[in-house]
């Protein structure tokens, strides 16, 4: 079936390069600050991640099970229809849209032309961005060619979908969790399960698992203010971080941007110092302490120490032919 035209179109405004019928790749803020201003994300500062070198993309941009309220993205299809692009192709087509999207950086005086050169060739790839990455059928092979290209790998999923996780036979350099809800009653209401009652229990069953795998885990809190973070939350949290064990928990301030600009208020967008609060209330309750937070991205970290992500050893090679992405044929909004 592929993307919906006016989605697609949708996005393509948005500037995604879209990568075969349900990827895309789209330039983060910070790959762009640490281009022109030497400035770095929060992963840098927390994990080391090198921002102008990460590449931000979906395989399967167009698509999730959940429409959460706070999700500044847009809005997904209404059907669902598993991804299964070859992964290499998946993989070389997403570093040429990078390079595509890149391109106008190349002839700015303000762009450190190393750093310019060096974000040709992404060593961190950000599966992200947009829709769930678990709907992707071969997310495990994608994974591990990322990998054999001396790539780390941060995979961000909503916990919906644990058998897809529990088969991937390589796992994430580092594995997010999104926990944004405390409970039942709450998660249905602001993550908004598509279908299916069973969306939690499938969470929950996620949470479970990730004691079990062995590569860094993460849970992360994307706190709304009068809807998910209130004092008698806090406790309910660290029951499902107990239970998760991970090596790190974000907590992270929504963001009143893009469009849950519809369904939210500013006032729902929490300051840096409530987040502290949460994450300092949070910390003793799951043996842990704040090890680093940042302010421009209103997020705290919550762990036992932190220890730089590993580089992957590099065993594949970007092709010397590999090229760039052609310029983008934008489609007609309607």
């Amino acid at each position: 079936m592929g993307m919906d035209p006016l989605l697609k179109a949708t996005l393509q405004k948005q500037r995604y390069h879209i990568v075969g019928e349900h990827g895309g790749v789209k330039t983060c803020h910070w790959t762009k600050e640490s281009l022109l201003r030497d400035r770095q994300c929060y992963k840098g500062k927390f994990y080391g991640i090198a921002s102008h070198s990460c590449l931000q993309m979906s395989p399967v941009v167009d698509q999730c099970n959940l429409a959460c309220t706070y999700c500044w993205r847009e809005p997904h299809m209404d059907s669902l229809e598993l991804a299964d692009q070859d992964p290499l192709d998946m993989l070389y087509e997403s570093v040429r849209a990078q390079r595509r999207l890149l391109t106008g950086y190349g002839g700015n005086d303000k762009v450190n032309p190393v750093k310019f050169q060096e974000a040709q060739n992404p060593m961190h790839v950000a599966i992200s961005l947009n829709g769930e990455p678990t709907l992707y059928s071969r997310l495990g092979e994608y994974i591990e060619l990322c990998h054999k290209h001396g790539m780390t790998t941060m995979l961000v999923t909503n916990g919906t979908l644990p058998k897809a996780i529990e088969n991937l036979d390589t796992l994430p350099t580092q594995l997010y969790v999104s926990v944004d809800a405390p409970n039942k009653q709450v998660f249905n209401k602001i993550c908004k399960p598509k279908w299916g009652a069973a969306a939690w229990e499938k969470v929950e069953q996620t949470i479970d698992l990730l004691p079990s795998l062995d590569t860094r885990i993460v849970c992360r809190h994307t706190l709304v203010k009068g809807e998910n973070m209130a004092k008698e939350h806090i406790p309910q949290y660290a029951a499902i971080d107990n239970r998760a064990d991970p090596d790190f928990i974000e907590c992270k301030g929504y963001t009143f941007v893009g469009h849950s600009r519809e369904l939210m208020t500013i006032e729902n967008m929490p300051r840096h110092e409530e987040i502290l609060d949460f994450a300092g209330e949070l910390a003793p309750m799951v043996d842990r302490r704040i090890l680093d937070d940042s302010p421009p991205s209103r997020v705290a970290l919550v762990g036992r120490e932190i220890i730089p992500i590993p580089i992957p050893e590099q065993t594949m090679f970007f092709p010397d032919d590999l090229g760039i992405a052609k310029p983008i044929k934008h489609l007609p909004m309607a």
